[in-house]
């Protein structure tokens, strides 16, 4: 008896350390099992900061997501922060005299006085020099009595216009400064179409204002761009520009100038997606020329041309739409000395080809005085080259 309840004893003993064991067990897996869910959690929650998941249909009909890392976005800061310090902010202004009747009497007989009459306007610049030349859009700048810049740090200059090129909407200011912060300029040939880009200016006055978009075309022409001498490749971008950011700066992730903001596309005066801007290739040309000489030393070519469509090459039995049809030649001119005459076509300049008399003009911009090419023109269904010395325009 003693025995079995001893080992009946020993039993209920072996069984309780079992149950005891049991639930342990069963409390340690819920606690790390809790432990486990939480930092998991905790760590999913960290990541989806930095993830975002993005739904796509693909040709097949299946909508697949896909989880994109906050790496995968470009990060702007360093471009930013670098470039913002040489864009400036310029206000202008411009007095004029207006007429002003005197009374009924004035309006029906001309009797009234002038009085003088006060704009100001605005836009941005770029600093290109440590001693303070700037670089901004001719349209900001026309016709200005007193210019004023305004730098990051919100120190006031006061700037003299040191010259201008209106075929290009390109001018040059100065403020009497030293060490002041410059940007570095890319060549904007190399921008690619899809490149992110920042537009840095003072639009409506809200200095420094930072935008980002994308590359949308190059080459691009302006419609409402007139003049005879009008140069246009324009750099396309859907980053937000609006009035007061003429003048500014486009630059590229790396916080280098590709562009000076000029102008925009809508029909309410406000951004709605469509914005263009000088290349810094161009801007600097001409800015040299304005600084070493207070003017655009400009080649010329001395032709008169128009673009070859099917119909026109139709009518005049041409081989091809290549090109760009020769109408008329300048006596004495660059190219009347070199050989070409009217009726040829204009294939290429160097190795560039001749796209349209647009493209031409650009072209024939980059040259200066002095300067040789090759120019390539057809005649006749032959193709001549002839050695083009540029003279100024």
């Amino acid at each position: 008896m003693p025995l079995a309840c001893i080992l009946i004893f020993q039993c209920a003993i072996k069984t309780k350390d079992m149950k005891r064991n049991y639930i342990l067990v069963i409390v340690l897996a819920i606690v790390f099992g809790a432990a486990a869910a939480y930092f998991t959690t905790d760590r999913m929650l960290e990541k989806s900061a930095d993830r975002i998941s993005v739904v796509r249909n693909d040709s097949s009909g299946i909508t697949r997501s896909v989880n994109l890392s906050a790496d995968d976005y470009p990060d702007f800061t360093f471009a930013a922060e670098s470039a913002v310090e040489a864009v400036v902010s310029v206000t202008v202004v411009k007095r004029s005299e207006t007429y002003v009747p005197s009374g009924i009497l004035g309006l029906f007989f001309g009797y009234g006085q002038t009085v003088p009459r006060e704009q100001i306007g605005s836009g941005s610049g770029v600093i290109i020099t440590p001693d303070g030349y700037i670089l901004t859009n001719n349209h900001v700048v026309e016709g200005a009595t007193e210019i004023e810049v305004t730098m990051n740090d919100n120190t006031t200059y006061s700037a003299d216009l040191i010259g201008t090129d209106p075929a290009t909407d390109v001018a040059v200011i100065k403020v009497d400064g030293e060490s002041l912060p410059t940007i570095p300029v890319a060549d904007s040939d190399n921008l690619r179409i899809g490149e992110w880009v920042l537009a840095i200016g003072s639009p409506y006055q809200l200095q420094s204002t930072i935008t980002a978009g994308i590359v949308s075309a190059k080459g691009r022409k302006m419609p409402n761009y007139t003049g005879e001498f009008k140069i246009e490749s324009f750099i396309q971008t859907d980053a937000a520009v609006n009035p007061g950011n003429s003048g500014g700066a486009l630059v590229d992730k790396t916080g280098a100038l590709v562009g000076i903001n000029t102008a925009i596309i809508s029909e309410t005066g406000a951004y709605s997606g469509y914005s263009f801007a000088i290349p810094s290739n161009m801007a600097m040309e001409v800015a040299d020329d304005i600084i070493q000489y207070g003017s655009v030393h400009r080649a010329s070519l001395g032709i008169v041309m128009q673009n070859i469509d099917k119909n026109f090459s139709s009518q005049l039995k041409l081989s091809s739409e290549d090109g760009v049809y020769i109408t008329g030649v300048v006596p004495g001119g660059n190219a009347d000395k070199a050989g070409i005459r009217a009726g040829d076509v204009l294939l290429k300049i160097g190795s560039e080809p001749a796209r349209d008399a647009e493209a031409v003009r650009e072209l024939i911009s980059s040259y200066r005085q002095g300067e040789k090419v090759d120019v390539t023109v057809s005649r006749r269904g032959r193709e001549l080259v002839m050695e083009v010395v540029f003279a100024e325009r």
